[in-house]
């Protein structure tokens, strides 16, 4: 088992696992070895094989980090897999268990915000942020939903340019924060904060498409 953790910790996926697999325990250390297939699974995006192991661990009597963790990761497996209702699910029992957090509550925020529900995803992240008022994700998030829905915008400029403070290089941070200029019609400061979202996020199909639509808005403009 150690050597195959030691894998895992060097990020060397494919070979923890087959590590992993090779390992004969006894019942007793079965939820062990399911929680750390669980990981590795998940790192290298088998998803179906990841949840088989990860509801394994959550039937059986592991410690709270370990429960916490295999639980917040189907959260994010729904997540990434676009079931937005069943991730709300599995971050909603965290809470019920008493695992209350600030993290627990930025992911809940994302995934009823996708599911459209947007007062409650303002409710979760202004919770994130009575536990945890610095959490850049929180900040982040909060900023761009109050913008995408032209709600307190003065408010979510706020929010947005404290989650730039803390990490200036975020691609997403410094598109959240142009977005909420372009939505108070600052289409030169939007153009220059998403412009550099770019630079950092040129992959990101959203950080593309609010580049295009503030040029779009700005060649309007010049024309009037």
């Amino acid at each position: 088992m150690e050597k195959a953790v030691h894998l895992l910790k060097q990020r060397r996926y494919e070979e923890a696992l087959q590590e992993f697999l090779a390992i004969e325990v006894d019942e007793n250390q079965y939820p062990e070895l399911s929680y750390y297939l669980g990981l590795c699974y998940t790192h290298l995006e088998k998803y179906d094989e990841a949840l088989l192991f990860l509801e394994q661990v959550l039937n059986s009597v592991m410690s709270f980090p370990h429960i916490y963790q295999s639980r917040m990761i189907l959260g994010y497996i729904y997540t990434v897999t676009n079931r937005f209702r069943l991730a709300e699910l599995e971050f909603s029992r965290l809470l019920d268990e008493g695992y209350e957090s600030a993290k627990v509550y930025a992911a809940l925020a994302y995934v009823t915000h996708h599911q459209k529900k947007t007062a409650s995803s303002i409710a979760h992240l202004e919770k994130a942020l009575r536990i945890d008022p610095d959490n850049a994700t929180a900040l982040n998030s909060l900023g761009f939903i109050l913008a995408d829905g032209n709600i307190k915008l003065d408010t979510a400029l706020g929010y947005c340019k404290r989650a730039v403070a803390q990490k200036p290089d975020n691609p997403a941070y410094l598109d959240s924060l142009g977005w909420v200029y372009f939505r108070m019609g600052k289409l030169d400061e939007a153009l220059a904060c998403i412009g550099k979202a770019l630079q950092y996020g040129a992959e990101n199909q959203e950080i593309r498409d609010h580049f295009k639509r503030v040029n779009q808005a700005r060649a309007r403009r010049a024309r009037k």
